[in-house]
């Protein structure tokens, strides 16, 4: 196959795992060349993510690095096979790349786990408070972008109305719901469909008290989103250039613990509603 310009997150994440069952094998890029008949540079190049690789080629990898876990190789032939190109790509040299992969990592998410600290969750936002978010950017967007971010926002909550939705988990600070980014009726109306769509079944929203004692929780956004097996769970979280995918065990494990230990500290889901219908009250 032709080397890739550019990889997307999800391209990358597979050539790191097939890199990881190399490296469990104790194998050099070199020796697996020679085993799969092709060379290193080919080998680092479907590592990196700039090389496709097809479900077959998979398959016989993981032959060669002894892998037994057939339900990881399974996910992982069937990531290699996938060719959907999502509603995401009409976005493509319009917005940058971490865009489109945010939104197809949702697309392919099994589940999502939110925690946020400063804003309400985006697939939870409406469209009056999706643009006032990002009006509040400095430099200010170009009004065709900003609106083209509104726009793509809006368009990812398709994971939360279709047929099969995700199952969506929301844990937000009591913060979240109080910083005002535009007007009373904008926070009104956001707080309104909030309770809305915290009334189905497949979404779950719990709020982290000011009074709550003893919080010292994390205060970073963050985002779990469960992949095929757990072994390809992804996190995303807050850093000062942008959203950062982790993929690493042990950092994917500090990740479910900060959320465990965020979702005990919260409130439950009716209290949470009651809560939430309170500060609207207030507005």
């Amino acid at each position: 196959m032709p080397r890739r310009q550019q990889a997307t997150a999800r391209q990358v994440r597979l050539g790191a795992e097939l890199r990881k069952l190399r490296e469990a094998a104790g194998l050099k890029g070199r020796e697996a060349a020679e085993l799969l008949g092709t060379d290193s540079a080919q080998v680092s190049q479907l590592e990196c993510g700039l090389a496709g690789v097809s479900e077959a080629r998979v398959r016989r990898m993981a032959a060669h690095y002894d892998c037994t876990d057939h339900e990881l190789i399974d996910a992982l032939a069937a990531m290699a096979s996938d060719r959907t190109r999502g509603w995401w790509e009409e976005y493509r040299g319009l917005l940058p790349s971490s865009f489109l992969d945010f939104a197809e990592l949702e697309h392919h998410a099994t589940f999502l786990r939110v925690v946020e600290f400063m804003f309400v969750p985006g697939l939870l936002q409406t469209e009056d408070y999706a643009r006032a978010v990002f009006s509040s950017r400095i430099p200010e967007l170009p009004s065709e972008e900003l609106e083209l971010r509104v726009r793509h926002r809006m368009q990812r909550k398709v994971i939360l109305e279709g047929p099969a939705p995700t199952p969506y988990e929301a844990v937000v600070h009591e913060a979240a719901f109080r910083i005002r980014v535009s007007g009373r009726s904008t926070a009104r109306a956001q707080l309104a469909r909030l309770m809305e769509l915290a009334e189905a079944d497949h979404i779950t929203v719990r709020v982290i008290p000011f009074d709550l004692d003893d919080f010292g929780g994390t205060w970073n956004a963050m985002m779990l989103a469960g992949g095929a097996v757990p072994k390809l769970d992804t996190a995303t979280r807050d850093a000062p250039h942008g959203t950062g995918f982790v993929d690493s065990e042990a950092q994917l494990g500090v990740f479910r613990t900060l959320f465990r230990r965020v979702e005990a500290a919260s409130l439950d889901p009716e209290r949470s509603r009651d809560f939430i219908h309170r500060l609207a009250k207030e507005m």
